[in-house]
């Protein structure tokens, strides 16, 4: 897969090389046309073409680019292995997320800190992507550590877990975090997303 990557990354290397030495050479060939006064209309007329020449090689050059990240993404989470996890929150009223830990199998994989701004995008309906990995076909549990501060400003801990099967395709799941009004609590939840 390197191999492959690196491959990919000499050829969008040697095709820029290409777009400068094709520049140099269409402006020697400009100056060297003719010596009189006709010199500077020529000139002109060939940094035209050289614009339209180069803008078009930056044009393969950026779509060359996007492909080949589309490539790698396909090639480090392929969907047969994937599992993506997103954040969402409900209006916040009786927490204040400071932080979330994120456990795979007994393995801490990911771990993220709010800011306030982050906070405020989630109660206007955000969804943060927090996770995305590969896990092989087969059980696992997935672990939601929350911390953040209560309705009566104290330190608020919870966890919330979920087991489930992993099976051929992408694997997707939302944590999310809805005031309770019956309660006055907050609720965590794993919800699974349906492929």
């Amino acid at each position: 897969m390197r191999n492959l990557l690196t491959g990919f990354f000499l050829m969008l290397l040697s095709l820029q090389l290409l777009v400068a030495a094709d520049l140099v050479a269409t402006k020697e060939e400009s100056v060297t046309l003719e010596k009189d006064g006709s010199l500077q209309k020529q000139e002109q007329k060939e940094e035209g073409s050289l614009t339209l020449r180069s803008d078009n090689l930056k044009k393969q050059i950026i779509e060359l680019n996007r492909d080949l990240f589309l490539l790698e993404e396909d090639l480090l989470h392929p969907a047969s292995t994937r599992v993506a996890v997103y954040v969402s929150m409900d209006y916040g009223s009786f927490f204040r997320l400071e932080g979330v830990k994120l456990k795979l199998d007994g393995k801490l994989v990911v771990s993220f800190l709010y800011t306030d701004k982050d906070v405020q995008a989630l109660k206007r309906g955000a969804i943060q992507p927090l996770y995305q990995g590969n896990i092989a076909s087969g059980e696992h549990e997935l672990v939601a550590f929350f911390t953040g501060i209560s309705t009566y400003d104290r330190a608020y801990k919870r966890a919330v877990s979920m087991k489930f099967e992993k099976k051929e395709g992408e694997k997707s799941f939302e944590v999310q975090v809805v005031d309770d009004i019956a309660t006055q609590q907050p609720q965590f939840i794993i919800k699974p997303w349906d492929a």
